[in-house]
């Protein structure tokens, strides 16, 4: 009990609990700006907004190519300030340059849909402000971390994420999609109240790191990102090719509630990310934090799917009313999946990065990709949705023994 009391409070001496809770505030706004415009925007509109947004996630796990990644592992890794401040000066200068070069190739890809969309080209134009506006709010939030500024990354998060949900509700409540547009547009410019003259100055390459290195880890990073993203739209994808319409809406309804509670172990992950990798080669302090990681976990992950196991029906008809009953046992098989998805998945695969094994957590979100629909083709004509649930379950299962074995083999090489 005395080491977990000792791994709180050294995660309370870090002020993690400010970043946990300005993770969270950034998913509640991000809920909310989401439920008001789809009920302020036409049908038409939002569904144009939503092609350009689906876009917009594929290419914003590259932005920079990684630099943010990069900065957050690499930064963390030296006590020396004059370090840091190189390091970061030198990632957004040439982070900067190939996020101008993405934004570029993202604007091109309207092109494909300009023919069919009325309007399209300059949602995409709103979009790519939007994507140069991110990478400098993602820069500056990994350097926050990296100083150790917690508090201050809450500041800078919860001001970008608050402010940018007020005025995306009152420019949209005016002006509409225009509105909508501009707000989007906007918000993460807002984060240039943090911005410093030192990132522009001494922008040197004297820091002791790699680039090569740098680099590649940022690369798989972003790969990684975006192959986790994917693994986790494929299935409505797959559900939709396979079966109708009104599988994949009750698909949702289960999934919904499971698929929003890993945010526990993520966020609380993130708050431990600089620490973590600073400690990359100390094996005593790794078995320490996941032995204490399980100690909270655990009982977590019990505790909510009890609760989800015993009120199954009551969450259902709740949230969903009683016309989406057939959900419940996908709702419980998610259920338990997710819950195993906070003690493996997100755990090792944190701890993969942090210790700068990507390319390993790279490998191994794509190969659960490719199993992902091959689950699908035998469960999902037997149990409908229900098949597809177990298919997304035993997906993530693999993936998470497979990160935790990797791990675990990085660990035993550790002297």
């Amino acid at each position: 009990m005395k080491s977990l009391q000792e791994f709180l409070q050294h995660f309370l001496s870090n002020k993690g609990q400010h970043v946990f809770l300005s993770l969270l505030v950034a998913k509640v706004c991000a809920f909310l700006g989401s439920l008001f415009i789809i009920r302020i925007l036409p049908e038409s509109e939002f569904g144009t907004v939503s092609i350009v947004a689906s876009v917009f996630a594929v290419f914003a796990p590259f932005s920079g190519f990684g630099s943010q990644q990069s900065l957050l592992r690499f930064g963390s890794l030296t006590d020396e300030t004059a370090d840091k401040k190189w390091l970061s000066s030198y990632l957004l200068l040439k982070g900067f340059g190939r996020q101008v070069l993405l934004t570029a190739v993202f604007f091109l890809v309207s092109l494909f849909y300009v023919n069919r969309y009325e309007d399209i080209l300059y949602i995409f134009l709103f979009f790519s402000v939007r994507l140069i506006g991110f990478y400098f709010f993602n820069h500056l939030q990994s350097e926050l971390r990296i100083f150790g500024k917690n508090a201050e990354f809450a500041r800078l998060n919860n001001t970008v994420n608050i402010s940018g949900v007020i005025l995306l509700l009152t420019l949209s409540y005016f002006w509409g999609l225009l509105g909508y547009l501009a707000a989007l547009a906007a918000t993460p410019f807002l984060a240039f109240f943090w911005f410093k003259w030192h990132h522009l100055k001494n922008i040197t390459e004297t820091f002791s790191f790699n680039k090569k290195e740098i680099w590649n880890y940022g690369l798989h990073a972003s790969g990684t990102a975006l192959l986790s993203d994917t693994l986790f739209s494929a299935d409505v994808l797959l559900l939709s090719f396979l079966m109708n319409e009104n599988a994949v809406a009750d698909y949702k309804v289960a999934i919904l509630i499971p698929a929003n509670i890993t945010f526990l172990a993520l966020t609380f992950m993130q708050s431990d990310f600089p620490v973590l990798a600073k400690n990359y080669q100390n094996k005593a302090f790794l078995k320490n934090y996941i032995f204490n990681y399980y100690k909270i976990f655990l009982p977590v992950t019990a505790l909510i799917f009890g609760i989800g196991f015993i009120f199954k029906s009551e969450v259902i008809q709740l949230f969903f009313t009683s016309k989406y009953e057939e959900s419940t046992l996908p709702f419980i098989i998610l259920l338990a999946a997710f819950c195993g998805n906070m003690l493996l998945r997100n755990l090792y695969g944190n701890l993969l990065s942090a210790v700068g094994k990507m390319k390993a957590n790279t490998l191994i979100s794509l190969f659960t990709l490719v199993m992902l629909p091959i689950f699908a083709l035998f469960l999902v004509g037997h149990y409908g949705f229900t098949g597809m649930a177990v298919s997304l379950s035993l997906s993530m299962l693999l993936n998470g023994f497979m990160l935790m074995i990797s791990f675990y083999i990085y660990l035993k090489n550790l002297k």
